[in-house]
């Protein structure tokens, strides 16, 4: 990808300036997201790499990023979820549990074995409550609960109304509170842990 694409310097400064990003530096600053923004649609972990690739081609076929209401992160969720769509569709199979110890892609401060234990079937529990959502829904909830983007910027990356993504968004809290709760129940020395696990899952 990189020999069809011109090196763009310091694509986190522009990322941030408000210039237009070509997809070299679209990549440079926003691989992470797009990764992580994969895994929580449902994608398998060994699956990312292929589709971060393609979801950075697409946008260099765009012709990068130009700054309007959007943001280069919603943006490019519209992009990766497109791609995430299209692949589950052509492969018409289930699709397998995904890789949910590397949704933070951050490093854990948790020392103990048990905590880390604790901590991998919190967020196992969190990605299968955002597998039974819609993926539609599942965008939304992603990107506003645990990526931080506003209404507004999710609308316009994603090329919909605002009043869809308060609707989405309220149908999916509701749907993934009761997943959770659910699968909660279901391990019984899980209880209580609901609700740092999601902000544990959080970037």
């Amino acid at each position: 990808m990189a020999g069809t694409m011109k090196t763009v310097r310091s694509s986190k400064r522009e990322a941030v300036t408000g210039e237009h990003l070509d997809a070299e530096a679209l990549y440079r600053a926003h691989a992470d997201f797009v990764a992580r923004f994969l895994l929580r649609l449902g994608a398998n972990g060994q699956d990312v790499p292929d589709l971060l690739q393609e979801v950075f081609l697409v946008a260099h076929r765009r012709g990068g990023f130009t700054p309007d209401r959007a943001k280069p992160t919603t943006w490019l969720a519209e992009i990766s979820f497109r791609v995430f769509s299209d692949r589950r569709k052509k492969s018409r199979r289930k699709l397998e549990d995904s890789d949910t110890e590397s949704v933070t892609l951050a490093p854990s401060n948790v020392s103990s074995p048990s905590e880390r234990t604790e901590k991998r079937q919190a967020l196992a529990r969190v990605q299968s409550a955002l597998d039974s959502l819609t993926p539609e829904k599942r965008a939304v909830f992603i990107l506003y609960e645990l990526e931080g983007e506003s209404c507004d910027s999710i609308a316009q990356g994603l090329g919909i109304p605002v009043g869809t993504v308060y609707s989405r968004l309220h149908s999916a809290r509701r749907d993934f509170a009761r997943a959770h709760d659910r699968l909660v129940d279901e391990s019984p020395s899980s209880r209580g842990v609901g609700s740092s696990a999601v902000a544990g899952a959080r970037a």
